[in-house]
């Protein structure tokens, strides 16, 4: 059995030390998981980090299904969460149902996320009854953009900032075991914490979270097409791959690749 789960994963509420990262292939979420990161997301977000879209909008069910199953082979330990793409759980809850249940049969994840408010709850229970764990994911939901005229900061104003804090409570209280709080001021985050039961994941929400999550790609300096003020860069493998690229050609060039301990 896997040491992260729905059950371990609530138990660590309040205690700020959940952390949560993108992957998208095999080899990724095999390093994430020996760091003994708790949550893997599979994320829409590939189709900015992995695909070249200029936003998450065109990924389809079958990009998800393609990119989990890769992730759920490289992982023994972590729990595996898989983004629900745009239009695949809006249209109806037989839609949603069918389609996470896709995800969680073929793919071999353990949960799936969706995004939206207490709209979103008919969906949720739907799904949570039918043995289908979710976390849910307020705030700057990417899937909206156009309709919130781009990636801003949401809840600034004190009624959007109640509506967060009902959202969340809405969804905890349909069966979300986790709720993403993305791009929301810090004290509203802390709000919100506390507010709910269930853990809450931040990603540009503050420290107050019960944890955190960043796109893997952001924090390691390989994707630069936006830079968004809560990304921490732990490294710059963009720069370092392409010095090796360089090396590499350059030895190719000078004939100094292969070398003789490189030649049968």
């Amino acid at each position: 059995m896997k040491t992260w789960n729905v059950n371990s994963i609530k138990a660590l509420k309040g205690q700020g030390k959940i952390s949560c990262l993108t992957a998208y292939d095999y080899t990724t979420a095999r390093i994430i998981d020996q760091a003994e990161i708790q949550l893997i997301l599979v994320g829409d977000s590939l189709g900015m980090t992995m695909l070249g879209y200029k936003t998450t909008l065109p990924v389809t069910l079958e990009h998800m299904l393609h990119h989990a199953e890769a992730v759920a082979r490289g992982v023994v330990d972590a729990m595996v969460v898989v983004d629900m793409p745009f239009m695949s759980y809006q249209i109806s809850i037989e839609d949603a149902i069918s389609n996470a249940g896709m995800l969680m049969k073929n793919a071999g994840v353990d949960a799936v996320k969706i995004e939206g408010g207490a709209f979103r709850v008919p969906v949720i229970e739907a799904l949570v009854e039918n043995g289908i764990p979710v976390m849910g994911h307020i705030g700057l939901t990417p899937q909206s953009v156009h309709a919130m005229g781009g990636y801003k900061v949401q809840g600034k104003k004190s009624e959007d900032a109640i509506k967060l804090v009902e959202d969340a409570k809405a969804l905890a209280d349909a069966g979300a075991f986790a709720v993403v709080l993305e791009c929301i001021p810090a004290l509203l985050g802390e709000e919100i914490s506390k507010a709910i039961d269930v853990p809450t994941i931040g990603i540009g929400a503050g420290a107050g979270c019960d944890g955190q999550i960043l796109v893997t790609h952001d924090m390691l300096g390989l994707y630069s097409e936006l830079t968004p003020k809560f990304v921490k860069r732990y490294a710059n493998m963009e720069a370092d791959m392409k010095m090796a690229f360089k090396q590499y050609k350059d030895e190719v060039e000078d004939s100094e690749f292969p070398a003789d301990e490189h030649t049968f």
